[in-house]
């Protein structure tokens, strides 16, 4: 149904929030998605609203979980999680601390106050909407920390899936080692992601041959893609060349396009999963002093593998769908082990002779990534002062919008909120 209200229709700045049990603390966060960019992460910031006279002489503290998890949670036992921390920062937002404060008290990973940041002009608008009991909060993340990847339960698992996630918590207590209270904490999930690069590699190209007793010559194979970097969605181009200069007969060939999802935990562990896949027996066989050159195309999705236990996704927030985990960049092989779930795909060209010849594989390593969104900038409309005002107080475009009627907006009134919604595996129906 079409509403005929007009502010519906006009722009607005979307800004997601969530209370604790008791309402006394509320966090707002203009984004749940938070990009690498290689060499900087986007940083987490936003704003909380407090209640000083629940608050009291207590304080409102901060932080940013990355944990690997690779066990139910309802498992846990004698004090034993099934979760490896990856990465913890912490800060104290109420009462602000001084720019100069040496640190908060105690907590091992805690950081000290920062130095005085201007606020974002989200941070600038929300604290003007929620008054003076509203104080913002800023994270960094470090570059190598770990993106969101999830691994795909099997049906019928219930509860967090395992995987790396991200949380934001606040939390009222008397120190940063204190343990929050369900009652008056907030926990938000939150996503790290990456996008493509903006330039291609090399072309991936691959040639193997295979010798046979008795015979003069050998069964050759050249594949190749037509590009190194592909995006989710995306048809992936294969082309094989087969030069069988052997006595033996190619019956068929198989393409498929296959993901490897390293653990980096204690020790490496790694699951391997074909996503997309065809057996072709056109223009098979292939005999001896023949050849055959061909195109395959394949398209690996998600919904072609729903039935695939661990198979690594990317990370997934409320009940929205997801998509097969994007490619991981390795920048520093080094830090490989604070990585958690390291993702690659690989497509693997089998030529299958039969029971007695064996076979003949190639594998070409390729990126599969979401692309980068292009980024718009809008103009900032300056509106004209009316007669008469010049002794008025100077109008901070920063805070302000036009609607498309010209109309000066109030900059309170353009925000939209919206509430996170608790974590819920597909498949699993609204209550």
């Amino acid at each position: 149904m079409e509403s005929t209200d007009d502010s519906s229709k006009r722009p607005g700045t979307r800004v997601f929030k969530k209370s604790s049990p008791n309402g006394k603390i509320t966090m707002y966060l203009g984004k749940r998605d938070f990009v690498d960019h290689i060499t900087s992460v986007d940083p987490i910031d936003g704003v909380v609203l407090v209640d000083p006279d629940y608050v009291k002489e207590r304080k409102v503290f901060g932080h940013v979980l990355a944990a690997f998890r690779y066990g139910r949670e309802d498992l846990d036992v004698l004090g034993l999680t099934f979760r490896k921390d990856l990465y913890l920062a912490s800060e104290q937002i109420y009462p602000p601390l001084p720019s100069n404060s040496s640190g908060l008290e105690g907590g091992e990973g805690c950081e000290g106050a920062q130095p005085q940041r201007p606020l974002t002009r989200l941070q600038e608008r929300l604290l003007k909407k929620l008054g003076p009991n509203a104080f913002p909060f800023y994270f960094e993340l470090p570059p190598h920390c770990p993106a969101s990847v999830t691994l795909q339960p099997a049906p019928g698992d219930t509860g967090k899936p395992c995987g790396v996630d991200y949380e934001l918590k606040g939390y009222v207590a008397e120190s940063v080692d204190e343990k929050p209270h369900k009652r008056n904490s907030v926990r938000l999930a939150i996503r790290k992601i990456m996008y493509a690069p903006s330039r291609q590699g090399e072309q991936p190209s691959v040639e193997v041959s295979k010798e046979f007793v008795m015979s003069p010559n050998k069964l050759h194979l050249e594949a190749s893609l037509d590009k190194e970097l592909y995006h989710h969605g995306e048809d992936i181009a294969v082309n094989v060349h087969i030069a069988n200069n052997s006595n033996r007969t190619v019956k068929r060939v198989k393409v498929s396009v296959r993901q490897f999802a390293d653990i980096c935990l204690f020790s490496t562990a790694q699951y391997k999963c074909t996503v997309a896949e065809i057996d072709s027996e056109e223009g098979c066989p292939v005999g001896p002093g023949f050849t055959l050159s061909k195109v395959h195309y394949l398209r690996p999705l998600l919904a072609n593998n729903k039935d695939k236990r661990c198979l690594a996704l990317d990370g997934q927030l409320k009940h929205e769908d997801t998509n097969l985990a994007s490619s991981t960049i390795i920048t520093d092989p080094a830090q490989k082990e604070n990585l958690g779930i390291i993702v690659q795909y690989k497509v693997k060209v089998k030529l299958c002779l039969g029971p007695l010849g064996g076979d003949l594989v190639a594998e070409l390593p390729f990126i599969l990534m979401h692309p980068k969104p292009e980024e718009t900038s809008p103009a900032v409309s300056i509106p004209r002062p009316p007669p008469g005002a010049d002794d008025a107080e100077p109008v901070d475009t920063n805070l302000i919008q036009l609607d498309a009627d010209g109309v000066l907006m109030d900059p309170d009134d353009d925000i939209i909120f919206e509430d996170f919604a608790r974590l819920r595996l597909r498949g699993e129906t609204d209550a």
